[in-house]
């Protein structure tokens, strides 16, 4: 393949001759860390061979686009081509524009040492050992395949940074580093990563469950003080094992069609939470752990449920023509009116506070998010 060409259009795409990244995102080739990956399809996920079809393989590797490797146990190359796959993404290779937003936000200059957590194919370790040299990059990852296969490739396109197979999340790191960038969401900053931080130093992650991206400095007590950045971004959450925990499907079926507990009569129509990255995100601050699903009734009402794994859950239903909403909730939280909460604040503040929110790091991990007179602890 000449993917050099593809290479120079991404740069193009998602950076600028200016950037110290524009030579390392034309210099990576992106799809000999791809060959394999997953599409889905209404039969399930669908593996893809980019070597059968090179054009395909090009469109999909130099595009910015994430792409799915690994559906629960099941890595896309060791999947039939022809036989679906069911179940949640577990891994994939993130568009390169977020990949690119956490190495920036990284600061990684000449001579820092970078952990990068969750190496995955290995693209964001590729494009560390291309700005830094291979002997300042360490990437991380607690799937063994997943390391071995990135290791074979990285090797391919000539890098060798070093490779640990570990839980980012539990295990002690193999280090000490200037530098810590997570392509992976964690519910909270784990104090080992604060124990491998050297004085002064910068990690950058994602919050579990939201859209949010920290970026902190160590300081000279041994925590850490930062900001949640003012773009979002989001990565698969950390996991010890090989898949999620299931979906809360008997949660849903009483959720489904039953009476709640209490009816109400919202304001607001219902909202694809899901898509409003800043509700989301402080919705998941307050009420960690609620599942989101959305869906239309045969005579066009949009409908809402949220469900949580303490039997909580709450459906709401706007039906055509409507700018209003019925809502039914059960269980010992009320789901719906933490969300309501958070839409009055917007109405009254004009955004949420979670943007730009001041974080604060304790040696320990404790971490508070803080601004205009609200804070979380996570």
């Amino acid at each position: 393949m000449d993917w050099k060409p593809h290479a120079a259009g991404l740069a193009t795409h998602i950076t600028h001759p200016g950037s110290d990244w524009w030579v390392p995102i034309r210099e990576t080739p992106r799809h000999v860390l791809l060959p394999r990956w997953f599409t889905s399809s209404e039969r399930g996920w669908i593996a893809v061979d980019g070597p059968s079809d090179e054009q395909r393989w090009a469109a999909a590797a130099y595009s910015d686009t994430t792409l799915v490797t690994r559906i629960g146990p099941v890595h896309a190359d060791h999947a039939e081509a022809s036989q679906p796959v069911t179940g949640h993404p577990t891994s994939s290779s993130t568009l390169p524009s977020l990949v690119l937003t956490m190495l920036r936000h990284g600061r990684l200059t000449p001579g820092t040492r970078v952990l990068d957590l969750a190496t995955g194919s290995g693209y964001s370790a590729a494009l560390a050992c291309q700005r830094l040299g291979d002997g300042m990059v360490t990437t991380l990852d607690v799937d063994p395949y997943l390391t071995a296969a990135a290791a074979e490739r990285l090797d391919r396109i000539g890098h060798h940074p070093e490779i640990i197979t570990a839980d980012a999340d539990t295990d002690e790191l193999p280090g000490t580093f200037d530098r810590i960038v997570s392509m992976v969401s964690v519910p909270r900053i784990p104090a080992t990563w604060l124990t491998a931080l050297a004085p002064a130093g910068r990690l950058v992650t994602t919050l579990a469950g939201t859209g949010l991206i920290v970026t902190a400095d160590k300081t000279e007590d041994g925590g850490a003080t930062g900001q949640v950045e003012w773009e979002p971004g989001s990565f698969m959450s950390t996991r010890a094992g090989d898949d999620y925990p299931p979906a809360l499907s008997e949660v849903f079926t009483k959720a489904l069609d039953q009476d709640g507990e209490d009816v109400i009569r919202s304001p607001f129509p219902v909202l694809d939470v899901m898509r409003a990255w800043d509700v989301w995100s402080m919705l998941s601050l307050m009420v960690p752990g609620i599942e989101h699903r959305i869906g239309t009734d045969d005579d066009g009402s949009r409908v809402v449920w949220m469900l949580h794994a303490d039997g909580s859950w709450a459906r709401a239903r706007t039906r055509p023509g409507e700018q209003s909403a019925t809502v039914h909730q059960s269980g010992p939280r009320r789901l719906y009116d933490e969300l309501e909460e958070i839409r009055w604040w917007w109405l009254a503040h004009g955004q949420l506070p979670v943007h730009g929110a001041r974080v604060t790091i304790t040696p320990e991990g404790a971490t508070t998010l803080s601004r205009d007179g609200w804070s979380v602890i996570l």
